[in-house]
């Protein structure tokens, strides 16, 4: 045996105190967003724990507690001899609803929804398998509002303006089809912006299209269609001009069934845009993507699981570029172009066509 390396492994064991720490100052961190904590203290001059949780109507013992967390974990500053809390801009810009797509308070509640399912996930380390959508009770709720707030920032103005051209052809009146809608919020954005267009949305999940529609009836929508459908057996054959599929093909049971469907759909001169995770098949080419430790855990403990649980082929959200590429050409797309969208940190744009 080699020598213990004793530097090697203090460093290391500090290293693991700071994993730790950081695990349940994400969990307060999710509860200062839930509680609006953070909103509040933003607009607030230094203040004492019982001002904040009065402009905050929270319970003053609990705000005080969890403002020892984020005093020592760095977030908020704190005045000692005035016992006055404050949060800095430059910190408030990534944790309020203000910040848009770069609050990043809102994913820190995927590690308490990942707790919810953790004893089930070990079991299947031990029996295989996989868990069943119905097991995360919080995870699509959470994931509705991450995406949301990145959706309603880039998805108009930025997304679609990638391919030359298509903000046209929407405006004129073009058949589009979202597949893995969930509950059709990009849908229904598209279908208000372009009343000429028709849109269509597919769901496996019958609870997520019902939301889907009833905010299209809320917003008075009359050329949104949302339908609880396997996308591994989509019906239409050459019916689309633009499909779009966001951050849903890894999750999919067969995968390269789906993508087959998606270009029996697409007209021969139509468009695919494929929006998923910004990663390398290969996780030596990932070391250096700062969000990759994340992306793993959550393949690990949603992506890959739910795909499984149905004796799918378990991608998982870091099946990466290459696999895609592959994947894609495998389908059917004969030109397929990676682009990137400034505020969507997470994700690249494959820009798919037929011939």
């Amino acid at each position: 045996m080699s020598e213990l390396n004793k530097e090697r492994a203090r460093e290391f064991s500090n290293r693991m105190i700071g994993v730790l720490n950081d695990g349940f100052l994400a969990m307060m961190t999710s509860i200062g967003h839930q509680t609006g904590l953070f909103d509040g203290m933003a607009k607030l001059p230094p203040s004492t724990s019982t001002e904040i949780a009065s402009a905050c109507e929270l319970d003053e013992r609990y705000v005080r507690e969890w403002l020892g967390a984020m005093v020592v974990g760095r977030i908020v500053e704190y005045d000692p001899d005035g016992a006055r809390y404050h949060l800095p801009p430059e910190h408030a810009g990534s944790l309020t609803r203000a910040a848009g797509s770069a609050n990043i308070a809102t994913i820190t509640q995927f590690v308490s929804c990942m707790g919810e399912v953790e004893d089930g996930i070990a079991e299947c380390f031990r029996k295989g398998g996989g868990l069943p959508y119905s097991a995360y009770e919080r995870f699509h709720k959470v994931m509705v509002g991450v995406s949301g707030q990145i959706v309603e920032q880039t998805l108009i103005g930025r997304t679609l303006r990638l391919v030359d051209g298509l903000v046209d052809r929407l405006r004129e009146g073009i058949d589009v089809l979202d597949v893995g809608c969930g509950s059709g919020h990009a849908i229904n954005l598209m279908a208000r912006e372009f009343p000429q267009s028709r849109f269509t949305g597919y769901d496996f999940s019958a609870e997520a299209v019902e939301a889907g529609q009833a905010e299209a009836r809320a917003w008075g929508l009359s050329n949104a269609r949302l339908v609880a459908q396997d996308v591994t057996a989509i019906p239409d054959r050459a019916a689309y001009d633009f499909i779009t599929a966001f951050d849903s093909i890894h999750d999919q049971a067969a995968p390269r069934t789906v993508l087959r469907r998606i270009a029996e759909a697409l007209r021969d001169d139509g468009l695919f845009l494929m929006v998923d995770i910004q990663a390398s098949s290969h996780v030596e080419k990932n070391i250096d993507n700062p969000m990759a430790a994340y992306l793993y855990s959550i393949s690990t403990m949603h992506c890959m699981s739910v795909s499984l649980a149905l004796d799918g082929e378990g991608l998982g959200a870091m099946w990466g570029e290459e696999k895609a590429q592959e994947l894609l050409a495998e389908a059917g797309f004969a030109r397929v172009e990676v682009e990137r969208v400034e505020g969507d940190a997470f994700n690249n744009f494959y820009v798919c066509r037929k011939g």
